[in-house]
């Protein structure tokens, strides 16, 4: 047996949190929505793409944010990308203490934590 790659990380959203999350993760992530198989769509929830990263964001009727637990997103552009998370009014956190990367973390709508990170060229 071999672990070939991560498919997706599957983060957890209140019932009907997709429009919040489509405009979290498509307007200011810079994500690209792909349509759920025709199966899974009377679940809810919603699956956005980024090159070969993707995110699934799923209905939890017990719904708690993951304060803790969190996708690391690998960026270029981490300014630019943390300048579109304030203008958009997200909570972000800067932190200094990862070696060689520069890194924020911001929380999505629901108050779901993630990271955003870039090789420190400085």
């Amino acid at each position: 047996m071999t672990i070939l790659a991560l498919d997706h990380v599957q983060m957890a959203i209140p019932a009907g949190g997709e429009d919040s999350a489509r405009a979290f993760y498509v307007g200011v992530l810079g994500f690209t929505e792909q349509p759920k198989p025709e199966r899974l769509v009377a679940g809810g929830g919603a699956w956005f793409v980024a090159g070969s990263v993707h995110v699934h964001v799923g209905v939890d009727p017990d719904f708690h944010p993951a304060r803790k637990g969190h996708p690391g997103l690998l960026v270029s552009g981490l300014d630019d990308l943390r300048g579109r998370c304030v203008a958009a009014g997200c909570r972000v956190v800067d932190d200094d203490r990862l070696p060689g990367y520069r890194r924020f973390y911001v929380d999505d709508p629901f108050g779901n934590r993630i990271e955003c990170l870039e090789p420190d060229a400085r």
